[in-house]
């Protein structure tokens, strides 16, 4: 039985302070991934391997990311929107459908601001980018220290037990090998100031919920039930403020579903794109 696996190439783009890598796969409707803190572009395997066969699925570091290169003092989130525009036009994408991991939220929400209407979908997944948590609508605001304070202890209590925060325990106790795995990808960025870039996020991340409205997009919160990063009730709460946003949560995945349950996460982003239509023709 012959089988030929979906044509893949790598390549880099050339921004005025930094390069940008990126792996281009498949074919069809292109499906453009934006990893977290913890990822670059290699972490999106499962997603690719799935979504490949009937999809172009661009995946790329963000700068600052392995081996994407930084500029000169770090990187700026600001600057994530910009980066995916430059890559969007080098590869001449048009269109495209986003999938979003916790801080490629910040990328996501800035890029359907900046091209209203542009996005045929953007997902959500573990993170409400840009858009503020301490902005939203009581009750689920009132919830937000408590959690804060809970959430920061449970971390704790997990790099005590050399488990990585954004896998979660119960990848580390069930799936050791993928929770290795993961502790891996994110130390090909050893060398970027993560905590310096976290602070920047979070001085970014100043819009009210309804200003996604002005995306003009199909959007969807992915939202993780045993989420100790991104609060998961903030992702519900923010929906109904941004017209025709659907929630979709997993509920006993931790920070980092797209890596501990990818069936569950796939079928979820597969259907919302055939709920908006973005499909092979």
């Amino acid at each position: 039985m012959s089988f030929t696996a979906p044509a893949r190439r790598l390549g880099t783009l050339e921004r005025p302070d930094c390069t940008i890598a990126y792996e281009v796969t498949g074919s069809g409707p292109p499906l453009v991934f934006a990893h977290g803190l913890g990822g670059c572009y290699l972490s999106w395997f499962h997603q690719v391997a799935h979504f490949a066969p009937r999809y172009t699925c661009i995946s790329f570091s963000h700068r600052g990311f392995f081996p994407s290169t930084a500029p000169e003092g770090g990187p700026d989130p600001r600057d994530y929107a910009g980066d995916l525009a430059a890559l969007v036009d080098h590869l001449g994408l048009g269109d495209i459908a986003l999938v979003c991991q916790s801080m490629g939220g910040w990328t996501g929400v800035e890029y359907a601001l900046a091209r209203p209407g542009r996005l045929r979908a953007l997902v959500l997944a573990a993170t409400t980018g840009s858009l503020d948590p301490r902005q939203m609508a009581e009750p689920a605001r009132g919830r937000l220290e408590g959690w804060t304070k809970d959430s920061a202890e449970a971390r704790a209590a997990m790099a005590a037990g050399n488990i990585h925060p954004a896998a979660g325990p119960a990848m580390a106790a069930r799936q050791p090998a993928l929770h290795h795995l993961y502790t891996q990808i994110d130390r090909l960025s050893a060398g970027l100031d993560k905590e310096a870039l976290r602070a920047r996020m979070g001085d970014m991340r100043r819009r009210p919920p309804a200003d996604l409205a002005a995306g003009n997009c199909p959007v969807l919160f992915m939202p993780n039930g045993q989420d100790q990063v991104i609060p998961p009730f903030a992702l519900h709460a923010m929906a109904p403020e941004i017209p025709g946003a659907r929630v979709a949560p997993i509920p006993d995945a931790a920070h980092s579903a797209y890596f501990e349950a990818p069936a569950a996460f796939n079928a979820l982003v597969e259907a919302f794109l055939i709920e908006v239509g973005f499909t092979p023709a």
